[in-house]
């Protein structure tokens, strides 16, 4: 139980299931059926794990020297070869699940994964760091539509909101560990911008996601919009708007990763009432 309960905190339980949660409810949005529903949140949910755990394998050394005692492998509380083990487990059984659903949902989470897995594999020292987020979380919404009996992608829209999505959540994600970072020589894109800039960036992509949604969604005709659909885009606006002035005003703080992690999950939840017009 030690090691199941080291192999979840590594796992980084947060993130793990708002994206399960996020396809569970594109694939409720969307109308899939239950079966088909159960296998693309167990498929999503597994994936996560072993992103999630191979990550923290992969960064173990380097959050041992910066005394990262949060984390359960820096603190040896399981063998790496047992994480390893555990991530690549996963891995199969994320492809497993998402087979029945379709060669088409297959291949699609298949490049999402691996997309993640380079990230943490080396691109994340890198300029081009922000790419694995947009390729994974600009094809997440077709997972759902992927895995409906009559598979087809998302929309272009969804595409444009789900990579705004991946871009916020990686130029904010790392700002409390800028420091740390730096001192183990892990300098991606985030990195090089600075934490003012990346807040800035984060906040217009955003912005440029509810957009998206907004006006994808109703066929490019606003008289179409719906009023709950005006709520979410106006909360995002207004959260993006309040991030870029403190960023451009204040020195760098957690409130600007706060803000932009709460900005993108209104876009996460106006992407999913749009499910019809997805499913479309």
């Amino acid at each position: 139980m030690r090691s199941v309960r080291a192999l979840w905190g590594s796992s980084h339980p947060g993130p793990t299931l708002v994206v399960t949660a996020l396809a569970l409810a594109l694939g409720i949005a969307t109308g899939l059926e239950p079966w088909r529903l159960v296998l693309l949140t167990l498929a999503v949910f597994a994936g996560q794990l072993s992103i999630g755990i191979s990550n923290d394998a992969l960064d173990a050394a380097r959050d041992r020297e910066v005394g990262r005692a949060d984390k359960p492998l820096a603190r040896g509380d399981v063998r790496l070869g047992v994480a390893w083990g555990a991530a690549g487990g996963l891995l199969a059984a994320a492809l497993v699940l998402s087979a029945p659903l379709g060669w088409r949902m297959l291949a699609a989470h298949a490049l999402t994964l691996g997309s993640a897995w380079a990230y943490n594999g080396g691109l994340k020292s890198t300029p081009w760091s922000i790419v694995p987020f947009l390729v994974s979380f600009g094809l997440f919404p077709s997972l759902a539509t992927l895995a409906a009996p009559d598979p087809a992608f998302a929309p272009g829209w969804a595409w444009i909101a789900g990579a705004a999505l991946g871009a916020a959540v990686h130029l904010t994600n790392v700002l409390p560990d800028l420091d740390d970072d730096a001192r183990t020589g892990v300098r991606g894109l985030p990195h090089r911008l600075g934490p003012r800039v990346s807040a800035i960036v984060a906040a217009i992509g955003v912005v440029g996601g509810a957009v998206a949604v907004l006006l994808g969604a109703a066929g490019g005709d606003l008289a179409a919009v719906r009023p709950v659909s005006w709520v979410f885009f106006t909360a995002v606006v207004v959260l993006a708007g309040a991030t870029a002035w403190l960023a451009a005003t204040r020195p760098p703080s957690r409130l600007l990763f706060r803000l932009v992690m709460l900005a993108a999950l209104l876009l996460a939840v106006q992407l999913v009432a749009s499910g019809e017009a997805l499913a479309a």
